[in-house]
């Protein structure tokens, strides 16, 4: 029987201190996932995991290493301890890592607050298939729709469990629920996809199949018959399915770890207006059932609501321990953990305040634009913000859409488009990233 994760982490931590480790930190992950997959209203996949992995990280003086496995047995945790120490006695001197001191540490464990963990009994396979193939069923029931890629229903499960040698145990599980269909229209060459779908940690949150596959249905029918847009400068509007990435390239600038190595377009900003000025992002890693709260980050800290921007305004970088004290600042408890690497800085949920008006508000407002319900490869300027990416999505016409849009590209510089985004009040509040529709108002577009 295999040991539990937090037996295993105070047993690597005993191996560490054996094999000559100044101090040392621990993280064990088991878990459970299952996936199935229908295609044609039968079986095509059927997937199912049980695993253990293992992370042990080990400090001689200011030298450190990392080490991981996925074998819970005494002598591979021997073997684990006895191989980082030898690597960490020949790493490179670091005078910024650390474990954190005991009085910096979380005192308040209880993860029970978060619901992170759905008490429901797991869910059977026959259970998914049936999911998968409601989904499947609901998108083929609409005209125009030539097949379903695929339809999948998935859950998982894990326990989390960490311990350092500066005191600090603490640990939690987490449950996911999940449900997606990609439904084809068209033929041919003329041939548009699209997709719904949903994630939850509580089974009973997860919205219907049927509603997922006429989702995925409708929004693939609504792409038939697209064009290429003409090439200017237009407001862009992004529709909130993708919206949160814009937010994503902010919350990148503003990780401390791209700052202190100066290749950030925000490293000069702390302070400055970065969103309009009735908007702020609040990052709060402690709202229940969402998929990035916890209560205590990968170091042991506690974790706490912060205001990453405040009316507008920059106030500060996300950081874990090291990187906190290369910029000579407090850790932000953002610290992201794996059992294959060391600490990182890392954000947790986030939440843009919304706007008053609705999304076809703006639509009716934007004039003649562009909608963006999809996006495609990247180039970002990490130095400079600048910012180019492939869309997808519909042409906007006095204020009505008129037809659909593809193979167009889109460019701006994120600081001039987050400072003058207009934000509608359409955000689900259940992710991760609360982002609602955002209405850049000037963007060049290059199309026909």
């Amino acid at each position: 029987m295999t040991p539990s994760p937090d037996t295993l982490t105070a047993r690597l931590l005993d191996a560490a201190h054996k094999a000559g480790a100044d101090a040392a930190d621990t993280v064990v992950v088991q878990g459970t996932s299952v996936n199935i997959d229908v295609r044609a209203g039968v079986l095509e996949q059927a997937d199912r995991a049980e695993a253990i992995d293992l992370g042990l990280r080990v400090f001689i003086g200011q030298r450190s290493a990392t080490v991981s496995a996925s074998d819970s047995r005494d002598a591979t945790l021997s073997e684990m301890a006895l191989r980082a120490v030898a690597m960490a006695r020949e790493a490179p001197e670091d005078p910024y890592i650390g474990l954190a001191d005991p009085d910096q540490l979380a005192h308040d464990l209880d993860a029970d607050p978060l619901e992170l963990h759905d008490p429901a009994a797991e869910p059977s396979p026959a259970d998914l298939q049936d999911d998968a193939q409601a989904a499947e069923a609901a998108a083929l029931e609409h005209g125009g729709i030539t097949q379903v890629q695929s339809a999948s229903a998935g859950y998982s499960a894990h326990t989390i469990h960490l311990a350092a040698s500066n005191g600090f145990s603490g640990g939690y599980t987490r449950t996911g629920r999940g449900l997606s269909c990609v439904a084809i229209a068209g033929t041919g060459t003329g041939m548009e996809r699209d997709y719904d779908g949903d994630n939850r940690t509580f089974q009973a949150d997860l919205r219907a199949p049927h509603d997922i596959g006429t989702r995925a249905a409708e929004r693939a029918l609504e792409r038939l018959d697209a064009r290429k847009p003409a090439t200017g400068g237009y407001p862009v509007l992004f529709d909130e399915r993708i919206s949160s990435t814009l937010i994503g390239h902010l919350l990148a600038a503003a990780n401390g770890a791209a700052v202190a190595r100066g290749g950030s377009w925000l490293r000069d900003a702390m302070g400055d207006a970065v969103l309009p000025d009735h908007v702020s992002l609040i990052e709060d890693p402690r709202r229940p059932r969402a998929a990035g709260s916890r209560p205590f980050d990968g170091e042991g800290l506690q974790t706490q609501v912060r205001n990453i921007v405040d009316k507008g305004v920059l106030t500060g970088w996300t950081l874990d321990l090291a990187t906190g004290r290369k910029l000579d600042m407090p850790s932000t408890a953002n610290a992201g953990r794996g059992t294959s690497s060391p600490p990182s800085p890392s954000a947790w949920n986030v939440a843009l305040t919304p706007g008053t008006a609705t999304r076809d508000d703006l639509i009716r407002d934007m004039g003649t634009g562009l909608l963006v319900t999809s996006l495609i490869g990247s180039t970002i300027n990490p130095n400079t913000g600048d910012y180019s990416r492939g869309a997808a999505g519909f042409w906007v016409e006095n204020g009505q859409i008129t037809h659909a849009v593809n193979e167009c590209t889109i460019a701006g510089n994120l600081r001039d488009m987050l400072r003058q985004m207009v934000p509608a009040n359409d955000a689900r509040t259940h992710l991760s990233r609360v982002v609602p529709s955002l209405l850049v108002p000037g963007m060049t577009l290059a199309g026909s």
